[in-house]
């Protein structure tokens, strides 16, 4: 079976780094744990680091590591779902909200449970995804804070996810302004003013003009080491953190270029022979092979082999290998590194078991 290895000190090597990183800059970190499905063990070794707030848009992931002992407070990052709202009330701390309607909702289902509820309000600033229209927070800050059994925390916003728009001076000025303006109208002292995600942490390392913000929500920094923009290595940090290992079911010499009429693959894209050019004129066979996973497992066009190997593509249940002239053979095990897109396909297949070193 494929697994993905898990280096756990590399994880919490850069969680604490992380923390180190932004203490100085008097950010708190919402440590994001989607990518991963709240797996326990790596919310385990975030909380190690001082990560003491841990986020995720599922609430069965948020479940799942309440029920494991994991000793933190919970954050349901994405709008809560009127359907799961005895859920979010029972296993999440602090939700973020978008819909004064569901707000009202979680009102009275906290009524009923007899608990507090924490929310940060999400504010549009320019990305299109979720949040309030700055021209509306007024009315809706007024609102929730009516609300029994609903304490607002804050607000948060989200930048990059959507419609690719870069955290800056500018737009981050803008959202702590509105902070300002909101706590100086109602005499609040917002817990988390929650500028963005990983695409924060290149502006927030460079910048002298954070303004009021305190927090941001932040996951592929400390668990694949790079920021969340380009995807950059970040010095310092580990990139090696989650590495995906396949095996070799079949290897044979084939030739260069497919016998017969070509059209699309299985997923209706164009076939990578579709450039005649390229491979006509090459004549022989290469060292062809197909692994034990495919795209039911692993998006293959984001995970980088650490041997001399060429991915060619990937059917639902093969990786398709030129193994060009390694001597690998039949049983023997390939490992990739994985980006975000990979580590998130891997960790929701249950086909590809989990490995901690």
């Amino acid at each position: 079976m494929p697994y993905l290895e898990i280096d756990l000190k590399k994880i919490l090597h850069n969680a604490k780094t992380l923390k180190q990183a932004l203490d100085s800059k008097k950010i708190s970190i919402i440590g994001i744990t989607k990518v991963t499905l709240g797996n326990p063990t790596i919310a385990k070794t975030l909380v190690q680091a001082g990560i003491n707030y841990l986020g995720d848009s599922r609430i069965g992931n948020i479940m799942r590591m309440r029920n494991a002992g994991v000793d933190a407070n919970f954050v349901l990052i994405r709008n809560p779902s009127l359907s799961e709202l005895p859920l979010v009330i029972k296993y999440a701390d602090i939700s973020l909200n978008s819909e004064l309607q569901t707000i009202e909702k979680l009102s009275e289902e906290a009524i009923q449970q007899d608990k507090k509820h924490g929310v940060i309000l999400m504010v549009e600033m320019g990305d299109l995804r979720e949040g309030i229209m700055p021209k509306d927070l007024e009315n809706v800050v007024g609102n929730v804070l009516k609300l029994k059994n609903i304490e607002l925390l804050g607000i948060g916003t989200n930048l990059k996810c959507f419609a690719g728009v870069i955290p800056d001076d500018k737009n981050m000025r803008e959202f702590s302004e509105i902070a300002g303006k909101l706590q100086e109208k109602f005499g609040l002292n917002f817990q988390f003013i929650s500028g963005g995600n990983s695409a924060n942490y290149d502006w927030i390392m460079s910048t002298n003009e954070k303004g009021l913000i305190n927090n941001l929500r932040i996951g592929t920094v400390m668990l694949l080491g790079v920021e969340g923009i380009k995807e950059d290595p970040i010095p310092n940090f580990y990139q090696d953190t989650f590495t995906f290992v396949a095996e070799i079911v079949e290897i044979k010499k084939k030739p260069l270029y497919p016998k017969g009429t070509i059209t699309t693959n299985a997923f209706g894209e164009p076939s990578i022979f579709q450039n005649r050019d390229k491979y006509e004129s090459k004549e022989g066979y290469r060292n062809h092979a197909l692994l034990n996973a495919g795209r039911q497992d692993v998006q293959e066009k984001g995970i980088f082999p650490k041997d001399d190997i060429e991915i060619l593509s990937a059917s639902s249940d093969y990786i398709i290998v030129d193994l060009k002239d390694t001597n690998l053979k039949l049983g023997d095990e390939l490992r990739f590194h994985v980006n975000y897109e990979a580590l998130l396909a891997a960790m929701t297949s249950p086909f590809i078991s989990k490995v901690f070193i």
